[in-house]
């Protein structure tokens, strides 16, 4: 079932059809009996009328009374024809007794009626077509039936207009969930709902209201443990600096601890930034921006640590105006680009690509790293998932949230996003397609996913 609307429709259509069939049979069959009934009734009355008539031996022969009706009449004296009709046999029409009876003459069915006169010992009988009165009943009936075959589209239409009518709340009610906003957990409106949807309308403010419960404890939560972490973790990175540098030999487990503490750093700051991300906190704060200048200006702050590593990356693209968040650009930015350089080790190469193609903004990252299998890419855009290529190969510490975060940036842009082989020797590109937010076209989006 597609549509309630038309479901009701044509179970209502279908049930007052079947019921106007069979009451229509009925009447039918009830009519067809009593126009029999009227029609016997006008055969007794004409022969009745024959009967108190004044015909003797004079008036014998044939009649030019009903001649070219559907009724055939004969008068007998005794065994003798006294006066007959045209069309009338020469012969009874039925047998000499009295009443009703049913006989073939002619080529026809008649229907007949005989009346006996004690007084002058004669015999009237009266006959009519039985298909021409069968006719003449049918039409009568059918007249009054049409109306009633030809009323069902009326009736439909009727019923299409009511049904939607009476569905108009539970429309209102799909529009309204439909108009809301991702971070709107507010109750839907009670305004004299129908009884039908009384029940309805209470379980969805009910679920809402544990679904914005639940995403305040998960958002106080993580705001609380990482601010609750950053102090004591500074701390913790303050003391080992201070031991490594009184330290007069190179301590490898000293080493171990503050890579494990930049990494517990970098772990809460990630947490912080996964929180800050969340769709709700960016719904109005798209601007006016250059995602190619954005680009530039991230590989800015991040060249040191790329210098550092002796690594080479390279921006290729023009002015590339599109909306969005800056903070949340930045943040995705800076995950893809921290990801490559990781992950494409000391002398390793990068590019970065941002383009303009018809409804979308291309950004591509390319590492010359190890990659990742194609069978885990889906994955890996999970929190707290690492692709197996990455870790085995690379052997890079991380927490297996940055790809999130970016997945979280792209869901708020309504963009789409694709893990592909680098053009490099090895290595992952990663390209996000944002759409034109004025008039979005995800058919060409996912078209230009398709051809990276």
């Amino acid at each position: 079932m597609t549509s309630i609307r038309r479901f009701l429709v044509v179970v209502l259509l279908a049930t007052i059809t079947l019921i106007n069939f069979l009451a229509t049979l009925h009447g039918y069959r009830t009519s067809m009996a009593e126009a029999d009934k009227l029609f016997d009734t006008k055969l007794a009355d004409v022969a009745a009328v024959l009967a108190a008539a004044s015909i003797d031996e004079t008036d014998a022969g044939r009649s030019p009374l009903m001649e070219h009706g559907n009724i055939v009449f004969q008068v007998w004296f005794g065994d003798e024809l006294l006066l007959s009709s045209a069309g009338a046999p020469d012969h009874p029409i039925a047998p000499l007794r009295p009443g009703f009876a049913d006989e073939n003459f002619g080529g026809y069915r008649w229907r007949s009626f005989s009346r006996h006169e004690a007084a002058g010992n004669r015999w009237v009988q009266v006959a009519e077509r039985a298909d021409l009165r069968f006719a003449l009943a049918e039409k009568v009936i059918l007249e009054s039936v049409l109306p009633i075959i030809l009323g069902l589209p009326l009736v439909g239409l009727l019923i299409w207009l009511i049904v939607g009518r009476g569905l108009y709340p539970l429309r209102n009610l799909a529009n309204e969930m439909s108009a809301k906003r991702s971070d709107d957990l507010s109750p839907v409106s009670e305004d004299r709902p129908p009884q039908e949807l009384a029940r309805l309308i209470h379980s969805i403010n009910g679920l809402l209201r544990r679904l914005e419960s639940a995403f305040d404890r998960e958002k106080r939560f993580a705001a609380d443990a990482a601010h609750e972490l950053r102090t004591p973790i500074s701390v913790l990175k303050v003391q080992v600096h201070n031991i490594l540098r009184d330290s007069a030999d190179d301590n490898v487990q000293l080493r171990n601890l503050e890579a494990a503490v930049e990494r517990m750093e970098r772990s809460v700051e990630q947490v912080l930034t996964l929180y800050r991300t969340a769709p709700e906190q960016f719904a109005a704060s798209f601007v006016q921006l250059d995602l190619a200048g954005l680009a530039r200006q991230v590989i800015a702050d991040l060249y040191p640590q790329l210098d550092a590593r002796q690594q080479t990356i390279e921006l290729v693209g023009d002015t590339a105006t599109m909306q969005g968040d800056t903070f949340a650009l930045q943040t995705l930015l800076s995950n893809l680009l921290e990801n490559a350089s990781k992950y494409s080790g000391t002398g390793g190469s990068i590019k970065v690509s941002v383009e303009r193609r018809p409804g979308v903004t291309a950004l591509t990252v390319e590492d010359s790293g190890p990659g990742i299998p194609a069978d885990q890419r889906e994955k890996v855009l999970e929190r707290f998932v690492r692709g197996d290529g990455r870790h085995n190969d690379s052997g890079v510490v991380g927490s297996g949230i940055g790809l999130a975060i970016v997945k979280h940036v792209v869901d708020i842009h309504h963009a789409e996003i694709a893990l592909h082989d680098a053009n490099f020797a090895t290595g992952l590109a990663v390209t996000v397609l944002f759409p034109d937010l004025e008039k979005p076209d995800m058919k060409t989006v996912r078209r230009e996913l398709g051809s990276a």
